[in-house]
């Protein structure tokens, strides 16, 4: 919501105030009338904000209630719009899960869904979920919280379109060896333009928005002097390339949720688990405590398949409760020095990773994924999510072991 449409809502509450109350309310303004000034000052005000909190934030007519401790798996648009969606709801029937990601813009830079007509995002989507509202009544049906994964940064559709919203070479957009693009976070139209496909998620009824690739890409340090790309608002500012990288994507976090409260949503950010272990990381931009600072919830990416030897373990992948213990010992350090910390909700391992052998495969099942999610309760850390690119998610797991 802009600033003009916020100064209007504004002005619109205290006119409309004592005309729109309710009986109940006025019968506590007369209450109210009988105390000392001061007292009666500050109960106008504190009834005040909240009437203007309950009037003028979106409301999208479903009725979700924020669980116990989110529980959740990822799901994507192929999954959340296809057949595969109905198992996956039963599996949160049939276990302690409670809590859907899903993709509504993913790794490519496509919208999972059709946007309304006249939408400047209508050639980006793909039609993956072809009932939203459909989806949305199931999940409201089956208690199921609904958050929305939107991959901001990382991003060939846009990278495409606006060359210069990215980074260059040689006139051409640069893609790393994966043959991804990545989308320039110096630009503020970039923010706008994932902040808005935010606000639409939040339209459609999801209660947090998680925001995804808040980062420039990985070894950026190496490439920044050789690739072509605008630092907009920043080139001007007394700072290295490090911390410039890092004030913008703190910045970015900060207007996002910011931009977010008129739709009274969470708003959670995915982060590398080795940033929470260095002051900052260099070439990405990210610094955990500045990100943290800035969210409702954070989720550290903390594979142990994405580690190398780190803690003093050699071989991660094959050590899940040893790995996201030590972890989880850093990051509640961390956390622990901020004034207002968010919720830790951590992305953990529901896949093998062959890549990583040139022998046999360390294979994750039902106790490899337990032991991270005990490892977690073990250090006070009651919320997680689980990743698997295909959605096939392990069966019979115990999800409150240790509990």
């Amino acid at each position: 919501m802009g600033k003009f449409q916020q100064t209007i809502l504004a002005v619109t509450s205290v006119l409309l105030f004592s005309a729109l109350l309710p009986a109940a309310v006025h019968a506590e303004e007369e209450t109210v009338r009988a105390t000392p000034h001061a007292e009666r000052q500050t109960s106008i005000e504190l009834l005040d904000t909240e009437q203007q909190m309950a009037r003028f934030t979106y409301d999208s007519g479903y009725d979700f209630e924020y669980p116990d401790a989110v529980r959740g798996i990822y799901v994507t648009g192929n999954s959340a719009g296809g057949s595969r969606f109905e198992s996956l709801v039963n599996l949160l029937d049939e276990s302690a899960l409670n809590s859907m990601v899903i993709d509504i813009k993913e790794d490519n830079g496509n919208l999972t869904f059709e946007p309304e007509e006249g939408s400047p995002y209508e050639d980006i989507a793909e039609n993956f979920i072809g009932d939203p509202k459909g989806m949305m009544q199931v999940m409201e049906e089956e208690g199921i919280y609904p958050i929305a994964r939107v991959v901001v940064f990382k991003d060939n559709e846009l990278a495409e379109k606006r060359p210069d919203l990215s980074f260059r070479q040689n006139g051409e957009v640069w893609t790393n060896g994966k043959g991804e693009s990545f989308v320039n976070p110096f630009e503020k139209e970039v923010w706008d333009y994932n902040v808005e496909i935010a606000k639409m998620a939040a339209e459609m009824g999801f209660q947090e928005i998680q925001f995804d690739y808040v980062r420039f890409p990985e070894g950026f340090e190496t490439r920044d002097d050789v690739l072509e790309y605008s630092e907009g608002d920043y080139a001007d500012m007394e700072m290295d390339n490090v911390d410039k990288r890092v004030e913008a994507v703190s910045d970015f976090v900060a207007y996002a949720r910011k931009e977010l409260e008129y739709y009274d949503v969470d708003v959670s950010v995915d982060i590398f688990g080795y940033s929470a272990t260095i002051e900052e990381a260099p070439g990405i931009g990210q610094n955990f405590s500045r990100i943290a600072s800035n969210v409702d919830v954070i989720s550290s990416m903390i594979y142990p398949s994405h580690w190398g030897s780190y803690f003093g373990i050699e071989k991660p992948d094959t050590e899940p409760y040893n790995l996201v213990n030590e972890y989880a010992k850093v990051e509640n350090e961390v956390l622990g020095q901020l004034e207002d910390p968010p919720v830790s909700r951590p992305w953990l391992q529901d896949f093998s990773a062959p890549w990583l052998y040139s022998g046999p495969t360390f294979v994750y099942g039902k106790e490899e994924v337990e032991a991270q999610i005990r490892a977690l309760y073990d250090n006070g850390i009651d919320e997680f999510l689980l990743w698997d690119s295909g959605n096939s998610y392990t069966e019979n797991v115990d999800y409150m072991i240790g509990k």
